[in-house]
């Protein structure tokens, strides 16, 4: 059997050369996809996949996040939504928190003032 031959740096890899590069089973590369939404590899007849030099390297990123790090899937999940600015600052969540609680009490003080009590 002939060695494998190196690609480009921008060239797709398969599932089988992502999975030989990282260690990780094809089934958790697939499962890691259902998980997380930018892991999105190329599909394409027969539903094989072709993973993009930005899948591999969010590939390797997530490996060591879960595998080196520790994070749970959750933690990875919440990391990348906040560094691609999916996640609401937590300056905006308790901004909001606090107009929702002024508008809930001045709906209860109308309505305690309506009912005459």
């Amino acid at each position: 059997m002939s060695a494998p031959t190196s690609k480009a740096s921008g060239a797709l890899r398969t599932i089988g050369e992502i999975s030989a590069e990282t260690g990780l089973p094809h089934h958790v590369l697939r499962y890691w996809e259902t998980r997380f939404p930018a892991l999105r590899p190329l599909q394409r007849a027969g539903n094989r996949r072709y993973y993009r030099p930005e899948d591999a390297a969010l590939v390797r990123r997530i490996d060591l996040l879960l595998n080196k790090q520790g994070y749970t899937i959750r933690g990875v999940q919440q990391l990348l939504a906040a560094e691609s600015g999916e996640a609401p600052a937590q300056e905006d969540i308790a901004s909001s928190l606090t107009t929702i609680r002024n508008m809930l009490a001045d709906a209860l003080a109308a309505d305690v003032r309506r009912s005459g009590a």
